[in-house]
């Protein structure tokens, strides 16, 4: 059946039915059709459109709809245009004559837009869930090895010494930002748009405040002709979770490095990797190249939309149909992919002996080493070419930093004293970076500390 119709004298072509038809990907609506319906048809009954038996009626036949919806096969040979008319359909088998009040003082652009409000609402849910697992994952990962010593990289240089929870830390705090761009996100997608029609408003005295307030939305829309064309909760969490994705690509790039046997190390477990069927030997890290590859599909969902959207004048335009496959696309990559990162997290050990040997080759206490002599009362750009020179020497001379004796520097420059020295083991220099947000130990502990509060105060994920 159609939601329109007496002003045409056919119907539509079979070519535009198939064209225009979505309910192959807009079925996924249903429940949170239902839910808004249910809420539509209490208002209507409020304002005397329904009597409390014809409401009772609808909402008894609309839960018998949604029971048969989690049966297998139930949409095996629907033809209907949308999930909505579906709905409307199967609601006049079971309702009868009555349910062709339900429609009363709504358009289908409002209520497309309360459907995917509400099924984008529980899916931010759901996905800030599998986020603050990841976020957990980290925070015991760091608590695992809490004292290992890493270097830290720049333009994939080795740069200055860090502590592991130090480097998981960073991932922490860019998903933190992630979570709280999706709890954005969800804000702004929390607000009602019912009772806005098609774009000027219901001619019904709807209580818009009430029926917020039965769904669970924040508020409700000032302005019809803007909610009736307004897709910006979907691009904000199509954007959030482009940048989710984004910190979960940069997070697979390293532990692909890492892993492999020329930085050597990770152990990815057996369960997140795969073989090779020609040579015995491989142990892929697939999980985090397929990670690395949907942040493409997701990136591209984002941009789908906000190009769809940009040329379109006010209000509802039918392009707009075509923010469901997106919208869907990248909910169902991010929580896959979420869900896939946890495992990584969770099942990689640390092999702390090469990270440790690498920091104690490499002249990663080089700054250290200027900034001592700059505390000392040397300017820092005295100091910086006096240990840029030492380092220039070791190199000539093929020597690593603990292979210094204090006797040697002191001959080498008679500023580097014995506590200077001590400098040349990397985890003496980590001590005096403990300003908060820095990689000493003390501040690195703190910083831990706090992450842990933040995700109880988040709500942790299990």
């Amino acid at each position: 059946m159609k939601l329109w119709g007496g002003r045409f004298e056919t119907g539509p072509s079979e070519v535009f039915e198939r064209f225009s038809g979505s309910l192959d990907f807009d079925r996924r609506l249903l429940d949170a059709d239902i839910e808004g319906s249910i809420a539509f048809a209490r208002a209507l009954e409020r304002v005397g459109i329904l009597s409390a038996p014809e409401r009772e009626q609808l909402t008894q036949a609309f839960e018998s709809i949604r029971a048969d919806h989690a049966k297998p096969g139930f949409f095996d040979g629907a033809t209907d245009e949308d999930v909505h008319t579906l709905v409307i359909r199967l609601l006049n088998e079971r309702a009868g004559g009555v349910a062709a009040k339900i429609h009363t003082g709504r358009s289908r652009n409002e209520q497309v837009s309360l459907d995917t409000r509400l099924w984008l609402r529980a899916e931010i849910d759901r996905t800030a869930t599998l986020l603050r697992g990841l976020m957990t994952a980290l925070v015991e990962r760091a608590k695992a090895d809490p004292k290992a010593v890493v270097p830290g990289y720049t333009h994939l240089r080795r740069a200055q010494a860090v502590l592991w929870p130090h480097y998981l830390l960073a991932y922490f705090e860019m998903f933190s930002r992630d979570h709280e761009r999706l709890m954005q996100a969800r804000a702004r997608a929390n607000v009602l748009p019912l009772g806005s029609g098609a774009l000027a408003g219901s001619g019904f005295p709807f209580d818009r405040p009430a029926i917020a307030r039965e769904l669970g939305f924040d508020t409700i829309s000032r302005n019809s002709m803007d909610v009736s064309g307004d897709r910006d909760f979907a691009l904000d969490f199509l954007y959030a979770a482009s940048t989710v994705m984004l910190h979960l690509s940069r997070l697979a790039e390293d532990w692909i490095l890492y892993s492999s046997d020329e930085f050597g190390w990770l152990d990815l477990a057996d369960g997140v990797t795969s073989g090779s069927s020609l040579m015995p030997q491989k142990k892929n890290p697939d999980s985090l190249e397929l990670i690395r590859g949907k942040c493409g599909r997701v990136f591209g969902a984002f941009t789908s939309l906000f190009v769809t959207m940009k040329g379109l004048p006010m209000t509802y335009n039918r392009d707009m149909q075509e923010d469901k496959e997106p919208l869907f696309e990248a909910a169902d990559q991010l929580s896959r992919s979420l869900e896939m990162a946890r495992a990584v997290v969770e099942t990689t050990r640390l092999k702390p002996e090469r990270p440790a040997a690498a920091a104690e080759e490499s002249w990663l206490v080089a700054t250290d080493i200027a900034e001592a002599l700059a505390r000392a009362g040397m300017p820092f750009h005295q100091s910086h070419q006096l240990a840029g020179r030492l380092v220039l020497e070791s190199l000539k001379r093929g020597k690593r930093p603990t292979e210094w004796t204090p006797e040697e520097l002191a001959q080498f420059a008679p500023e580097l004293t014995p506590e200077i020295a001590a400098l040349l083991n990397p985890s003496e220099g980590m001590k005096t970076r403990n300003v908060p947000g820095g990689a000493g130990p003390e501040a690195v502990a703190e910083a831990l500390r706090q992450a842990e509060e933040r995700l109880a105060a988040m709500g942790a994920g299990a």
